[in-house]
């Protein structure tokens, strides 16, 4: 296996909320926020952000080549860096290990985010684009597709590619015995960033990667590639690094042990 499942956290992009309405330099960006939240509702009924103006400020992943027996969990860049650094580097981890992406709701979310916010910031990401011009394999298996593995949308393939049977990661994720969102979930991810709060949302961010990377572990049981027992190793070699990780790492582990 090479497997990269990943998840991003996004806020308001206020600065194009503050040039795409035409809004004074004078107001806060949580003024701008708001302004932006409204306009949404005022369109749809619901505040969440269109997918153009949501700012990633954290993208989280677990990597697990089982050939090199490596395996870890982090955030890219610092708690300081800029968007176009997240985002460019999250490419260039692409680019160099061309792992199978794994992501809940992926295809709805996270890559269009990411499409626009690298469109925007003038991020390369060649080996991602590519549909079979530089490397013939991906011709009819590449990350653009949507019923290609080489990313893996978990909510979209286990509901049959039919959006009536979307189900949320954190209740899969509790049926399996995971923990889950553990107190946390994306609607409070603003509010944090307004306090200040980035340490929190990457180590929120780090554990729905976590339940993302463990149902997908559980889905390549379901298929045959892992038998009991490799279901078994991998859960192990998962537990035995939370062991030794930060800690809302050891949290998480100690949530699922108490759940399993």
């Amino acid at each position: 296996m090479n497997i990269l499942a990943f998840d991003i956290e996004t806020i308001p992009d206020t600065t194009g909320g503050r040039r795409l309405l035409e809004l004074s330099d004078d107001l806060s960006d949580e003024q701008v926020a708001e302004a932006m939240f409204a306009q949404r509702r005022a369109k749809t009924g619901s505040d969440f952000i269109a997918t153009h103006l949501q700012k990633v400020v954290a993208i989280s992943a677990v990597y697990r080549n089982s050939h090199k027996d490596q395996f870890s969990v982090w955030t890219l860049g610092q708690e300081d860096s800029s968007e176009k650094e997240i985002v460019q580097n999250f490419f260039d981890g692409i680019d160099k290990h061309t792992p199978t992406l794994v992501t809940w709701n992926g295809s709805g979310f996270d890559l269009p985010v990411l499409h626009y916010r690298g469109l925007i910031n003038g991020v390369q990401a060649p080996r991602y684009w590519d549909l079979g011009d530089d490397d013939s394999n991906f011709k009819w298996n590449n990350y653009i597709g949507r019923f290609h593995l080489r990313h893996t949308d978990l909510m979209d393939v286990l509901a049959g590619y039919n959006n009536r049977a979307f189900a949320p990661l954190d209740e899969i994720a509790v049926l399996l015995g995971l923990p889950g969102k553990m107190g946390m979930s994306g609607s409070k991810v603003w509010s944090q960033y307004c306090a200040g709060e980035i340490k929190a949302i990457r180590d929120y961010c780090e554990t729905d990667a976590l339940n993302t990377y463990l149902v997908y572990l559980h889905w390549l049981h379901v298929r045959g590639h892992l038998t009991d027992a490799d279901l078994e190793r991998e859960h192990q070699t998962v537990k035995g690094a939370l062991s030794k990780g930060a800690p809302h790492l050891v949290e998480f582990l100690e949530v699922w042990a108490a759940a399993d």
